[in-house]
């Protein structure tokens, strides 16, 4: 199951944005995955509890978004919607498409949790008030 180790890449790279952005933890993970990506979604699921359990995402919410299918057509210049087993483009029906979309898995949205500011950390002068 090589969704695993793309687990523990998605750690690896969570663990960096919490460095980056001096977070405390990361509390939701969103996941784009297309369907020619070649990972199964609900393995990944599976293998992120293992990947995250020593983590500062240990109990993050994973999330995923499915990247559409899309082609474009290489003779007619059209980009359509197409399926994995039939990428052929739906204006003109010809076979000589590239893929656009749809075999990509991109961390898609990090949601950090921050420190509690301490009360010197405040960003407004103390003389001056919200309402």
């Amino acid at each position: 199951m090589h969704e695993l180790s793309i687990a523990q890449a998605l750690v690896e790279q969570v663990e960096a944005l919490i460095d980056q952005h001096r977070a405390v933890r990361a509390t939701r993970i969103q996941v784009r995955i297309g369907p020619l990506s070649g990972v199964v979604p609900e393995l990944l699921a599976t293998a992120f509890p293992l990947a995250a359990a020593a983590s500062r995402m240990a109990n993050a919410e994973l999330g995923f978004t499915e990247a559409p299918l899309r082609v474009r057509c290489q003779t007619c210049g059209a980009a359509s919607d197409a399926t994995a087993n039939r990428l052929l483009c739906a204006a003109c029906g010809d076979w000589h498409t590239q893929v656009i979309s749809g075999d990509e898995l991109l961390l898609e949205q990090v949601e950090l949790e921050y420190p509690p500011a301490a009360p010197h950390d405040s960003p407004l002068p103390s003389s001056e008030t919200h309402v």
